[in-house]
């Protein structure tokens, strides 16, 4: 799988560490920590993802990836992706 690194460009996803979902939000408490961590979905389709580009600019970035064929529709650096 190649992915599109903003700032580095197309690069092979081997370079890339994956963290997962980029929807849910840590919460402020201990109430809801639970599920945070551990309660994930698992949706088939289009999926907001945070990858890691470890072997490149070490930038977290958001990408949206169909979960059933891998395709990638898009990918921004995390820290715009908040604003």
């Amino acid at each position: 799988m190649r992915i599109p690194c903003p700032y580095c460009g197309e690069r092979n996803s081997g370079e890339f560490v994956y963290r997962g979902d980029a929807a849910p939000m840590r919460p402020e408490g201990a109430e809801g920590l639970f599920d945070y961590v551990y309660l994930r979905e698992n949706p088939a389709g289009p999926l907001r993802e945070h990858w890691y580009h470890a072997q490149g600019c070490r930038n977290w970035i958001e990408v949206t990836r169909d979960t059933r064929n891998h395709v990638i529709s898009g990918a921004i650096l995390a820290r715009e992706a908040r604003r």
